[in-house]
């Protein structure tokens, strides 16, 4: 690979590194180009995506990123998948790891955090950011009933005391 090419990997790696929030690095040895079709379509459906360089350019582009901690992952053939979606990056590599052994999860990190490869298995178990912002909205759209039934219950209260106090004070 000649020395500008180089440069270039460099350069969109690096911008790669400096946008995601997370990156998986997994082995791929043995793995067809219909299966690495299929895994990049997997990725793009999540909204990640999969970038496979050589090593010591990947080292190179994670310079000055929080994501320089990842050097000690990137040994033989590896690919990086990238997300700024943590759990869904992580769901989509595990999951494509489950159907097809010569795809095997290696680590990650999140930021300057190194995950090894248990700790990219729990983060696939997350529930991913739409899912958390969707439970989320569904908890800010309480029926306007409820919100008011409470807030009219100390009213009732402070009614039913007077009321006690004014019978109790006809009846003496």
């Amino acid at each position: 690979m000649e020395k500008a090419k180089k440069a270039e990997v460099v350069d969109s790696l690096h911008g790669v590194f400096d946008k995601a929030n997370a990156v998986i690095v997994a082995r791929y040895s043995g793995m067809t180009v219909a299966e690495t079709a299929e895994l990049r379509r997997q990725m793009r459906a999540v909204g990640a995506g999969v970038k496979v360089a050589k090593n010591r350019l990947a080292k190179r582009a994670a310079d000055g990123t929080p994501y320089v901690n990842l050097s000690a992952l990137l040994k033989g053939p590896t690919a990086l998948a990238y997300s700024g979606d943590p759990a869904s990056v992580a769901k989509a590599a595990v999951a494509y790891a489950k159907k097809n052994e010569k795809f095997v999860v290696v680590g990650g990190a999140m930021g300057e955090t190194v995950l090894d490869a248990s700790a990219v298995k729990t983060l696939a178990e997350l529930p991913s950011l739409d899912q958390l912002r969707a439970s989320l909205l569904g908890l800010l759209q309480t029926p306007a009933t409820r919100i008011a039934g409470v807030l009219q219950a100390p009213a009732g209260q402070i009614a039913r005391v007077i009321n006690a106090h004014a019978t109790k004070g006809e009846a003496a």
